[in-house]
């Protein structure tokens, strides 16, 4: 039987844990970037828009950089992602660039030639199915190959402020090992999660979790003794812990 009477008690104190000093990648690619109104409407500008840019989340840098980051760590998806960006930064530039070019640019991030794949036929679909634009509803995103659940809930989460549960290894595992569900898969956590997490969590649940997951809540040997919830988690399939 699920235990999540301690839910909102334990989701307070992590946010209090975690200041954001600190944060992935992805996550700090929520912050509002100049984009230009351009690249933004492909039709006539629209009359309230007086300036040239706005400022706002870059929803194909997000989706990119989800993509590199698969199987890869978070300090390599950075350099790999800031490599790439300053070379091919639209799915257009991107869809135009030499394939073993792209290989040789993500070659680090690991699994270059599938990722290389990946971003091109992403980049065209995009290009030839939304106009350009990165699409900002779920059913969308997954329609294009290569993106999944856990990248379409980033995208819709840290792009377009939706609130939605991206939910990785991170975020999964730690739900179960509170006893908060019992589930298989992430998509089922992500299923399980929406029936009983209040929203106001929703935002930053992945942000706060994929820390901690990495930092205290580890897969193997969690360092239990320094974790700031220890008192109220039964550590459900826990062998050792430090």
């Amino acid at each position: 039987m699920e235990n999540n009477s301690n839910l909102s008690t334990i989701m307070d104190t992590l946010q209090k844990y975690y200041n954001y000093k600190e944060r992935t990648t992805l996550n700090r690619m929520r912050e509002p970037e100049k984009i230009s109104l351009e690249k933004e409407f492909s039709g006539p500008r629209k009359s309230e828009q007086s300036e040239d840019f706005l400022w706002k989340p870059n929803p194909f840098k997000i989706l990119i950089s989800c993509l590199l980051s698969l199987r890869t760590q978070d300090k390599t998806t950075e350099i790999v992602s800031e490599k790439l960006f300053k070379i091919a930064d639209t799915p257009e530039k991107i869809a135009k660039i030499p394939k073993k070019k792209l290989e040789k640019i993500i070659f680090s991030s690991g699994h270059y030639k599938k990722k290389a794949r990946t971003l091109k036929h992403v980049s065209k679909e995009i290009l030839k199915r939304f106009n350009g634009k990165v699409p900002d509803k779920k059913e969308e995103l997954m329609s294009i190959k290569g993106i999944g659940p856990k990248t379409a809930n980033i995208v819709l989460n840290f792009a377009f402020n939706q609130l939605v549960l991206p939910i990785d290894t991170h975020c999964h595992r730690i739900p179960n090992r509170l006893g908060w569900v019992r589930t298989k898969t992430p998509e089922q956590t992500e299923k399980a999660l929406e029936k009983i997490l209040p929203k106001k969590y929703w935002k930053e649940f992945n942000a706060i979790f994929v820390l901690f997951g990495k930092e205290i809540c580890q897969p193997v040997s969690p360092l239990c003794s320094k974790c700031p919830v220890e008192k109220y988690c039964p550590k459900i399939g826990v062998i050792r812990s430090r």
